[in-house]
This record gives structure tokens, sequence and C-alpha cells, in this order.
């Protein structure tokens, strides 16, 4: 470093003085930090496309997509039955309610704690290997039991001169009824250490049952980023107070038949739509439930109002969409507009020149001179709706969770995160799509659109024009977060006819096993080391059944939806992937269906989980190799500066200061 450069940064020395107050201070920073480089990377997990499926997502994050069940058969292979390690592993992952059960029907007491203590404190040693004393400490430092915590990881039981004081130690969390607690909080540890960072490539909400328990999860998770989904848009749409979003959050959610999710679990009042729905439609056959029968209708009177509702909500929806199209040229979705296409005494719809036969045409609220125009009736309900979700608290802190946690994408480690797409034109080079009247392309648009939302979250418009830019993400056909040239919703309700359904996706899918159109979007997103970069997305599930497989591009694309959600669990043969990225390389593990939780406290039974792809590098990946290194390096070279400085006079050493710091502390 020259002298020029040193008085360029001489003000930051200055303020950097300040914490390191001697030459010393800054040596021994320097020394833990070239330390810190050297050690083994953290495991970083990606999982997408979780669509409510609470069960299944809570348990891997309890064992760690199968990591904690190898670190004990690495651990106690030889020693503990197979039985035995199962057990162990269950008591990690869900430590309090193991024990209610185990300690009914074990003898001696004393006995189960004082084992069972020393192998997970084996297991917390193993998982905290990788990292600093330090950052270990901060996993538990607000306990009580911090102290003793540091002493079980720092010591051996076998240790000469120490064995004795390990084996009081355990004997008195014992005598003093401190076990349960201790291996609650171990667990606990083992599972914060396990996984470095969480990363969720979008789509928490849609078909599945339990988002809300996904919600509470990731707002406790210690360290977790999420980048929105299609689903999560329209969700965020809805409690911003977009009334087709809301109509949409609704058709879906009946459709599948979840309405639990925005009654008991959101306080969302369906009464007045109900009860609306009941009066206004005699017979909503076609629009029962998925995974419900013409007999359910019949003979069930909640598939019947489910039916009715979801009728009263997309007609509704439809006619929101067709003004919503009218009002947005710009955004190229009158297509949309179907409700003026309808012939009602033949009970046929004519789309893109072919007509199709309607299998329910019985719309009493549709104005046939003015088809979309809501009722007084409609207008109040989805009005009453909008106030519902936007005054729902539960909600509103989950999406709350979603713009802090979240965003349109995420560069770490080389590794570009996005849920679906990136809109591209036929010859594979990046789509110009224009929003706002600002025409942007790449990365510039992802950065815009980022910025919109946010916006409006916390300015929180009431202006519905504004608010449907939250529709077009959803559905349009230029959208980063859809991917096709339309949704067709209605079609795929009231037409058989599944040429109908058909819905073109965007060329990117195309070019999607291309390597060098897939390295450009990297390049447009400011990836310059190609060699070791990625990108990581979800959205449309990978059919393993069929031998489609994750990887894509050379390996540079790795989409990991993989059916977290049941109804995609026939499409892609397995139950969900995880992406773990760590000092080992890449797995893509791929896992099985998950039974319930019931099974896996009583029964020991986990979701069987086997490496679908393994990269291995040729040597182990350490913190110097990660985005975190850089950092670190960074400020060992204004460390040397700041030595510099102090070598040439420039700044003083204040060892009067560190006294004082050290007497302070020692004081206290």
């Amino acid at each position: 470093m020259n002298r020029e450069e040193i008085n360029n940064k001489l003000e930051f020395m200055q303020e950097l003085a300040n914490r390191f107050p001697t030459k010393d201070d800054a040596v021994t920073e320097i020394i833990n930090l070239n330390a810190i480089l050297a050690l083994p990377r953290g495991p970083e997990h990606f999982m997408s496309d979780l669509h409510g499926q609470a069960d299944a997502f809570t348990h891997i994050l309890n064992n760690s997509a199968g990591g904690i069940k190898f670190r004990i058969w690495q651990l106690f292979n030889g020693t503990l039955t197979q039985k035995e390690q199962d057990e162990l592993a269950t008591l990690i992952y869900y430590p309090k309610e193991k024990m209610q059960i185990v300690l009914t029907e074990v003898p001696d007491k004393e006995k189960w704690y004082y084992d069972n203590l020393l192998r997970i404190i084996e297991v917390t040693k193993k998982f905290s290997s990788r990292y600093t004393r330090s950052k270990v400490r901060k996993v538990y430092q607000d306990d009580n039991l911090s102290y003793i915590i540091d002493e079980l990881l720092n010591n051996k039981i076998e240790e000469e001169n120490k064995d004795k004081y390990y084996k009081e130690i355990l004997n008195t969390i014992i005598e003093l009824g401190y076990s349960e607690k201790l291996i609650i909080l171990l667990s606990s540890i083992i599972k914060k250490l396990s996984v470095d960072v969480l990363h969720v490539v979008g789509d928490i909400y849609d078909r599945g049952p339990e988002p809300h328990k996904i919600m509470d999860s990731l707002e406790e998770y210690h360290s977790v980023d999420i980048q929105w989904g299609n689903h999560d848009i329209l969700w965020m749409g809805a409690a911003i107070g977009s009334n087709i979003c809301v109509s949409g959050v609704i058709t879906n959610s009946v459709r599948h038949n979840n309405l639990d999710i925005l009654e008991d679990i959101y306080g969302i009042n369906l009464r007045p739509l109900a009860n609306f729905a009941e009066e206004t439609y005699k017979d909503a056959m076609v629009w029962k439930p998925r995974h419900t029968k013409d007999e359910d209708y019949l003979t069930n009177l909640n598939v019947r109002q489910s039916a009715k509702i979801h009728k009263a909500i997309s007609v509704i929806m439809y006619k929101l969409e067709g003004i919503f199209a009218e009002k947005h040229p710009e955004y190229k979705m009158t297509h949309r507009r179907l409700l003026d296409k309808i012939d009602y005494e033949n009970n046929e719809i004519t789309i893109d020149g072919n007509t199709y036969h309607l299998e329910d045409t019985d719309f009493p609220t549709i104005d046939k001179n003015d088809p979309y125009k809501l009722t007084k009736e409609e207008e109040k309900i989805i009005s009453d709706l909008v106030r519902s979700f936007l005054n729902s608290e539960s909600l509103q802190r989950h999406m709350n969770i979603l713009i802090e946690k979240g965003s349109m994408y995420k560069i770490v480690n080389n590794n570009l995160m996005y849920h679906a797409l990136v809109p591209l034109n036929e010859d594979g080079t990046l789509k110009e799509v224009t929003i706002n009247n600002v025409t942007t392309s790449g990365k510039k648009l992802f950065d815009y659109i980022d910025l919109l939302v946010r916006k409006m979250f916390y300015c929180r418009t009431q202006n519905q024009e504004e608010l449907d830019l939250m529709w077009y993400l959803w559905c349009g056909p230029d959208s980063p977060f859809f991917g096709k040239d339309k949704m067709t919703t209605l079609e795929r309700v009231l037409i058989k006819d599944k040429k109908s359904h058909k819905e073109k996706r965007n060329y990117y899918y195309q070019y999607q096993e291309n390597k060098e159109v897939m390295e450009n979007i990297m390049k447009d997103f400011g990836i310059t080391n190609l060699n070791n970069a990625h990108i990581i997305n979800g959205h449309i599930p990978v059919e393993r059944i069929n031998g489609e497989v994750p990887l894509k591009a050379d390996g540079k694309v790795i989409v990991i939806d993989g059916g977290f959600s049941k109804a995609y669990q026939k499409t892609t043969g397995i139950a969900g992937y995880t992406l773990v990225s760590g000092s080992t390389g890449m797995r893509i593990i791929a896992h099985e269906p998950f039974t319930s939780l019931e099974s896996a406290i009583l029964n020991n039974e986990d979701i069987h989980s086997f490496i679908d792809i393994e990269t291995n590098p040729k040597c182990r990946i350490t913190i110097a190799d990660t985005d975190k290194g850089k950092e670190l390096k960074s400020q060992i070279n204004n460390l040397k500066m700041l030595i510099e400085c102090y070598k040439l006079g420039l700044i003083h050493e204040n060892k009067e200061y560190k006294y004082v710091k050290v007497y302070k502390k020692t004081k206290r």
C-alpha cells in the first residue's frame, strides 16, 4: 500500500483506531480473522415451493435434511444400535414431545438423562467444531445455563484431572431437575449449528393447509432469507388492499378446500360471501373443490357451500380481471376479458377464434350488456373483504416477514436465487418489460419491481390502479413470477376441452438448458466469476419420476421444486428437494413423503432422504472462499493499513485508552 492510498483513507483509519487503539490490538484481530478464514464454510440450505406443507418443512428443518442423523451415525455407529440412533435423532428433533412419552416408560430416569445428555453433548460438539467458540457461544449466550453449556462443550469427560469435574456437572444438573431443560436447549443449538443460512426460494403459500406455521417458523429462524414466489406476491397484494388479489386468494383457497386458513387463522370474515353465494347460485356442481366428487357435492353440505363460494368469488374475480385488463392495456392482458365472449343461448364461449361448450352459464349477477360491472352486493362483499384483509393482524405480521426477509432475488456466494424466471425473447436475449411507463429488463427489471412492491407495502396506497401491479406480477404474461402467456382459470373450471387450458411458457424455459444464455443472465446480475456460479430457482416441478434432473445447462442452473406439496408428488415422484451447499461441495437431497408428526415422535419415523446429485470439489471449501471471506479479507487489509499508520506516526497509539477499557471491564 502506498502513502496516497493511506491518505485517501486516513479519516476512516482514525475511526478504526477507536476500535483498535494500539498496534497489538490490530495484530490480534488480524490473527483472529486469518484463523477464521481457514475454517470450513458453514452449510447453506435451499428450499422452494413449500406450498403450505408445514409438517414436512418443519421436519426437514428439525432433521437438517438428514444431516443430524448422519452425524449421529458417524459418532455412534458400532456403539448404538440403529433403533437407539433413531431414538436419539427423534429426541433431538422433538425433545419436549419425545420426553413426554419416553419418560413414562423408562425404569431409571436418572440413567436415561445421564446417557442421553452425554450423547447429545457429543452431537453438539460435532456440529460446533466447524465454528469459532465465539460464534457457538452466541447461539446460547442469553440462556441462564450458558456457562454450564460452555464447560460441557469445551471439556471432555475422559480428560485427565477433569473427569470428576465433568461428571459432577452432569450429576448436579440431573439432581436439580434441569436435565430436560438442558436437553431441549442443546437440541436447539444443534439445529441452529447444522444450518448456517436457510434460503427459501419462493412460494410459501398456495394449496397446502398450514403456510402460517411456516411463516411462524421463519419468523423465529436464526438466519433466513426469502425470494418471493408468485403465490407469495398474490397474498402480499391481498394484504395491502388489492381487491382483485383478495378475490384471487379466496378463489385459490376454496378451490383447494382450504378456507380454514382464511377464517380460523387470519380471521377473515367469509360469512357475507357465503350467504350471498347461497342466495344467488342454485347450482355449482362444476365449482366443487378439487379432489371432491359429484357425490360429495350432493351429500355433503360443506362441499356444496364451498362450491357456491367458489362460484361467487370467481365471478367477482372474472369481472375485476376484465376491468383490470381494460384499465391497463400496457400489460397486454385484454385476452382475459372473457365474460363478453359468452353465448348464453348456446352455452358457449369463443376464445381466440375457437368456440367451446361451457359446463355452467348460470350467472345471474352478470349483465349481458355490461358483463364486467359488479352488482351492489358484489361491490360491498369485495369491499368488506379487502377491509378484513387489511385489518387482520396475523396476516399483516406474516406479510411483514415476507417484506423484511424477502426480495425479488438474492446473490450469495456466486449463487443467483430467484423463484421463477428472467423473461427472455425468442432469441434468448433479455426481454424488455414496461411497467408504469418504465421499460427495463433483467436485473434492472427485478430491482424496479422490488422497489415498487416495497413502496406499495410501506406507503399503503388505496389506489387500486397502483395496486393492480400485484395482479400483473401474479399472472401477467411477462411477469418474472409467472412465465406463461396467460392463466386459464375460467377455462379449467368451465371447459372440458383441454385445448383451452393450454398456457404457453416464456422462452426462458426453452433456454434453461442453454449454458451461454444462462451465463448471460448471471452476467447481467453482476456475477463475474462464472466458474462456480449457479442460478437456483423453483416454480416448475422437476418430473424426476420421468427421468428429469434438477441440473440444467451443464450444471449452471439448479431447479429445486421437487414437490413439497402433496398435490405435486405424483408429478415429481418425490416429496421435495433440499439443496445443501457446504464445505464439501453441493448436494441435491431428495425427500420421500412425510407420514405424520405423531408417527415421527411415537415411532421414530423420519423422512427418508437420499443424495440425488453431488458435486465434490478438489479441496475443502473454507470461509475464505465465500462472500463472508471477502469481507474478512477487506477488514484484514484495513487493519494492516492501520498498523502502517501507527508505524508512520500518522495515528498515535492510545495505550491509556486501552488500559481504561480493560480496567473498567475487570471492575465490572
